[in-house]
């Protein structure tokens, strides 16, 4: 990737996301290093910088922060459409997986990486990382592309899902030694490497694939280590059965017991909370990964968002993964999380545009654990953003260009990607991946891995020969 040690965006459409939320429409923002140093409404009077772009006619505004990621979903993309959720995994998701390779996973990791890139997300949430998909060659693929991330290794000690008992594929079954091992050793190798842009996390499986000493020994580790966790938990109903059926209690109940609530943990969907479970989760500054579109069409429910911002939830968004989304297109999540919300509660004023771009922005940072480093564009923080093309046909006219982001645009509108002041997407063009190889590559590995998985993957319709 191309390095610069000072960079001047000028002349842009700046969305600060500061304190008072300022919006800058000709403003200009200078970097040196990986931090940015000046945010004013006229050009910098500094020393000229090595490298000045010209913003006119774009958005600038910080990087988008993707909290609920499946990287190894990217090469089963569109593997099981309109199929119910134990289906989706008993008969797809798992067997696909389950027979994943090391070059497999990085070669997923890659094509998730490059589509993220090119849609305007600057640092994600990898939520299960399975030893099978190759931890390692993950960590190098983000080492080399330059992405911001947090990567957590999948732990388990059972084999169900939610209240179905000894369901999971075997090719996706891991012992709690072998998984506790491996996290181990990632923290020692990849902590904080990368200049700090790489995380090692633990990946806690959904109820029912991790028992309750796991859960509190893996408490005790992520704080002996200063590390995080993630977990999904309330994305189905079974999850609410589950705990009330073998702990007599509620969501948040049961994970106030397991000692898993708190300002270090992320929590994928919450679907199926009640008001009162909401406002302990806002209490304890649990973090919720809204993922509206994996929500929509596995038929999960609707998160209570709406309820979950007024009681002051730290709430951000996740594209999940390529068979429940099927994209890693963080505008369109912004899009679907503004619109999903206003017929369930009939009131279009719940969920704004400008809310859903806190999510996506200060809401990632905080899920993170970045919150004072990222999220924002201020002095001192870590120079992620992006900019955005405004001389599209979709974002035309430009009387309200926050409106139009959400509500017209897509990531395919993103024009530049920095993260921690390099350069990932320059003119649309991407400077750290050949993003023609890794789609070769990957075609070349989902064709393999479908026919030794022996899973059938073809339309509904008739193809005739």
């Amino acid at each position: 990737m191309e390095s610069f040690e000072s960079i001047l965006i000028k002349n842009g459409y700046i969305l600060t996301l500061d304190p008072k939320r300022r919006i800058l429409p000709k403003g200009s923002i200078r970097i040196e290093g990986n931090k940015i140093v000046e945010v004013s409404k006229t050009p910098s009077k500094l020393p000229q910088a090595e490298l000045e772009i010209d913003a006119t006619g774009k958005i600038v505004m910080p990087g988008l922060i993707d909290t609920h990621v499946h990287l190894a979903q990217a090469l089963i993309r569109g593997c099981a459409d309109d199929v119910s959720l134990v289906d989706w995994l008993k008969n797809y998701v798992w067997v696909l997986q389950g027979n994943f390779t090391h070059e497999d996973g990085k070669v997923s990791a890659e094509l998730c990486m490059a589509e993220m890139i090119r849609t305007g997300t600057t640092g994600f949430i990898e939520c299960m990382i399975h030893s099978r998909y190759g931890f390692d060659g993950i960590a190098e693929s983000v080492e080399n592309i330059g992405m911001r991330a947090a990567l957590s290794k999948i732990i388990m000690d059972s084999t169900g899902y939610a209240d179905s008992p000894d369901i999971m594929y075997p090719g996706m079954i891991e012992s709690a030694d072998a998984c506790l091992a491996e996290t181990e050793s990632m923290l020692k190798k990849w902590q904080w490497a990368a200049h700090g842009r790489i995380q090692v996390w633990y990946g806690l499986r959904s109820l029912g694939a991790v028992t309750p000493d796991l859960f509190k020994t893996v408490v005790g580790l992520a704080d002996e280590h200063d590390t995080r966790m993630t977990m999904h938990l309330g994305e189905v109903q079974d999850d609410v059965r589950y705990v009330r059926e073998n702990h007599n209690t509620n969501l948040v109940g049961f994970a106030r017991k397991m000692g898993l609530l708190g300002e270090n943990m992320v929590f994928a969907h919450g679907i199926h909370f009640e008001d009162e479970e909401i406002q302990e989760l806002a209490a304890t500054q649990s973090n919720i990964s809204h993922c509206p579109a994996s929500n929509m069409k596995l038929a999960s429910g609707f998160a209570k968002i709406p309820t979950m911002l007024e009681y002051g939830v730290p709430v951000s968004l996740g594209c999940d993964g390529g068979p429940s989304n099927n994209a890693y297109d963080m505008i369109r999540e912004m899009r679907l999380a503004a619109l999903i919300h206003k017929p369930h509660a009939n009131d279009p004023t719940v969920v704004s545009a400008e809310e859903v771009i806190e999510m996506a922005t200060l809401g990632g940072a905080k899920a993170l654990g970045l919150g004072d480093k990222l999220g924002s564009l201020e002095t001192g923080k870590f120079a992620d953003l992006i900019l955005v093309d405004m001389h599209r046909l979709n974002l035309t006219p430009k009387t309200n260009p926050v409106s139009n982001l959400v509500y017209a645009g897509s990531g395919y509108d993103v024009d530049t990607v920095i993260v921690n002041g390099r350069i990932l997407l320059q003119e649309k063009k991407h400077l750290t991946v050949d993003i023609e190889e890794v789609m070769v590559r990957a075609e070349k590995h989902a064709a393999e891995l479908v026919e030794r998985a022996g899973v059938e993957i073809v339309p509904k319709w008739p193809i005739s020969n």
